[in-house]
C-alpha cells in the first residue's frame, strides 16, 4: 500500500472511531445459549445509526467466542468476573455512550429509539438509564417478579445488570466505572449514580428465566434479596459470591 493510501486509511479509521455513538458491552462466560439472540437485538439499532458491539469473555469453552465472531462483535479476553470484564470492555470501547448488557438479555424492538431519545437530551449526560425488566416465561410467577423489580427500581433506584445500563462515557469515567467485584458490581455502580439520576426506559430487556425455573422463583428471589441485604450490611462481595454460587 502506498504511503498516501495508508495515511488515508488511518484517517478513515480514526474518523470512524470518533463517530461511534454507542458501544454495547457484553460480558460472557459459557454464554452460547443466549448470546446470539442478545447480539442480534443489540446490533439492530437504526435509530442510532448502528452500534459497536464488544464481547468480553472470561474463558468460555462452549462456542461463545465463535458466536461472538460470527455476529461481528469485537472479542476481548479478560479474567473471569463480571466487574473486571465490564471494566475491560469500557476501556476498549470507542463510543460516546456505553450500554452494558448481559449475554442472555434480549432488548425489545424499539429499544434503539428510546435510547436515541435519551442520548439526545443534553441533560442526560450526567444520568443513566435502564430498561424494563422482563423474563421469557409466560407464568404468573414471572409476572410477580417483574412487578417486584419495577417497585425496587422505582423506589430504591436499583436496576440490576439484566436491565442493561445506558450511560455516557464521560459520566461513567467520572464515577470511576465498574469496580473489579465478583458480584454486586451493578448495585455498586447504581449506588454511585444515585436514585435520582437513573431513568427507566419503557422497552423491555427480556432475560432468560432458566435459573428461576431451575432453582424455583421463590428460592432464587430470596437468595438474591439475601445477597443484597448482606451487601448493604457491608459483607465483602467475594463472600457474598460464595452464597450466590
Amino acid at each position: 500500500m502506498a504511503e498516501s493510501e495508508r495515511a488515508e486509511s488511518e484517517r478513515a479509521e480514526s474518523e470512524r472511531e470518533r463517530t461511534v455513538r454507542l458501544s454495547v458491552i457484553v460480558p460472557t462466560l459459557q454464554a452460547a445459549a443466549g448470546l446470539g439472540a442478545a447480539l442480534d437485538a443489540a446490533s439492530s439499532a437504526p435509530a442510532l445509526g448502528g452500534v459497536e458491539t464488544i464481547v468480553v469473555d472470561g474463558g468460555s469453552a462452549d462456542g461463545t467466542r465463535e458466536i461472538a465472531a460470527a455476529k461481528g462483535a469485537r472479542l476481548i479476553d479478560a479474567p473471569r468476573g463480571r466487574g473486571v470484564q465490564l471494566g475491560r470492555g469500557a476501556d476498549a470501547a470507542q463510543g460516546e455512550w456505553f450500554l452494558f448488557l448481559h449475554a442472555d438479555t434480549v432488548l425489545e424492538s424499539g429499544w434503539d429509539r428510546a435510547a436515541a431519545a435519551f442520548i439526545a437530551d443534553p441533560g442526560n449526560r450526567a444520568r443513566a438509564a435502564a430498561f424494563r425488566f422482563a423474563l421469557d416465561d409466560d407464568g404468573p410467577a414471572a409476572r410477580r417478579l417483574e412487578r417486584l423489580v419495577a417497585w425496587r427500581c422505582r423506589h430504591l433506584g436499583l436496576p440490576y445488570g439484566d436491565q442493561g445500563l445506558l450511560i455516557a462515557r464521560d459520566f461513567y469515567r467520572a464515577l470511576g466505572g465498574f469496580r473489579p467485584l465478583p458480584l454486586m458490581e451493578d448495585v455498586d455502580l447504581a449506588r454511585r449514580i444515585g436514585r435520582k439520576r437513573i431513568v427507566l426506559l419503557s422497552p423491555a430487556a427480556r432475560s432468560s428465566a432458566v435459573r428461576y425455573r431451575r432453582d424455583g422463583y421463590l428460592r432464587r428471589s430470596l437468595r438474591n434479596l439475601t445477597c443484597l441485604a448482606l451487601y448493604f450490611l457491608g459483607l465483602p462481595p467475594r463472600l457474598i459470591a460464595r452464597l450466590y454460587g
